[in-house]
């Protein structure tokens, strides 16, 4: 069966949504495919390749002048795209062959902390404090921005308070409930997370979403705004909790890590490190979560330097509701949720884990 080429991006769009998919790539020499439960797969088995000039027919399609410009002078644009049936973060390439498109479909409705399996008892204080930083870690595609919509939706109803959020792109659209919410998109609204970061701070915002924390001077920014009566929900793509700490500090000069040590173990509430994992039945998939609270020992472990004394640190924190990666996939596992080979292979310690299997 030979496949015509739907002439515009949104009938594609349309059939990723419908068959519950997270993304959908149109790229030059490549078949039309989607994302469905962590595997990227052809849509169509048969599909012959995009051409180029078929490529350049969807992009035509969907972008609008802004967009191209930016193409155009950069090679690449991302945006938010809102086609009335949904909303969609947009990204196009130009690469060697020719254009490539990729959406990731954003679920309109917010899930709940509930819903997505966060320790309720554990995550809610971290939501009611007055100042701080909260960070929500994990590699692409982990779920980080679920769970922080989790966290806003969760604050919007909780408090009473100015909500403002940087995001690049303009994800999940929150209404205001008993907070009043401001969302900022980074190249529409304002050119960059920092500058944007360093306005905000005259806005009067008792919470902040940072979408990324990506440059020594957003994360400078945040730890100020932390420490000066705001609490600050950021994100960052690292692993776990260590790997956070450490990031944290290699961005900054070595004369200042000493300063900045004493100030992230101020300021810090917590972290929720997170990776979404296939299930055994195939169904799906399940987040396994690494949460650390910032306690005194916690605080001493950073300011000292010690991170990589953490992992023994959060065992001891259990009454506080800290876990490890290592544990939360344990628990999977024992539970029958995933497979042994996915715990091993996702596994931070595989000597540790590999001896948990065989005894």
């Amino acid at each position: 069966m030979s496949h015509t080429v739907l002439d515009h991006v949104d009938q594609y769009l349309r059939l990723g949504q419908e068959y519950g998919c997270s993304d959908v790539h149109l790229a030059t020499a490549y078949p039309p495919a989607w994302r469905r439960n962590g595997q990227l797969q052809p849509i169509w088995e048969d599909h012959p390749p995009l051409t180029e000039e078929q490529a350049m027919q969807l992009a035509k399609s969907f972008l609008g002048e802004a967009e191209w410009k930016r193409l155009d002078e950069r090679g690449d644009v991302d945006f938010a795209y809102d086609n009335g049936e949904g909303r969609f973060r947009a990204s196009v390439v130009r690469q060697r062959l020719g254009l490539d498109m990729v959406f990731r479909i954003i679920s309109t409705n917010i899930r709940s902390i509930q819903d997505i399996g966060l320790p309720i008892d554990h995550i809610v204080p971290l939501t009611r404090y007055h100042n701080g930083l909260v960070l929500v870690t994990g590699s692409v595609g982990s779920g980080k921005s679920t769970t922080l919509a989790a966290l806003i939706d969760f604050i919007n109803r909780d408090r009473e308070d100015h909500i403002l959020t940087l995001e690049d792109p303009i994800e999940y659209v929150f209404d205001s409930q008993s907070c009043h919410v401001n969302q900022r998109e980074v190249h529409s609204h304002t050119e960059s997370f920092a500058k944007a970061l360093r306005g905000a701070l005259r806005e009067d915002p008792d919470v902040i979403m940072v979408g990324e924390m990506r440059d020594l001077e957003t994360i400078q920014l945040a730890l100020t705004a932390a420490e000066t009566g705001h609490l600050v929900l950021g994100t960052l793509h690292t692993g776990n909790a260590p790997r956070t700490l450490d990031r944290i500090l290699d961005v900054f000069p070595t004369d200042q890590r000493d300063q900045i040590r004493i100030m992230v173990s101020e300021s810090l509430r917590g972290i929720l490190s997170q990776q979404l994992v296939p299930k055994a039945d195939g169904s799906g998939r399940v987040l396994a979560l690494e949460l650390l609270v910032n306690t005194p020992a916690v605080a001493n472990c950073i300011r000292e330097g010690k991170t990589f004394m953490l992992p023994g640190v959060m065992q001891t924190g259990k009454n506080v509701g800290m876990i490890t990666m290592d544990e939360s996939l344990r628990r999977l596992y024992v539970q029958g949720v995933i497979t042994p080979d996915e715990c091993l292979y996702r596994a931070e310690d595989k000597i540790q884990m590999r001896a948990f299997f065989q005894s």
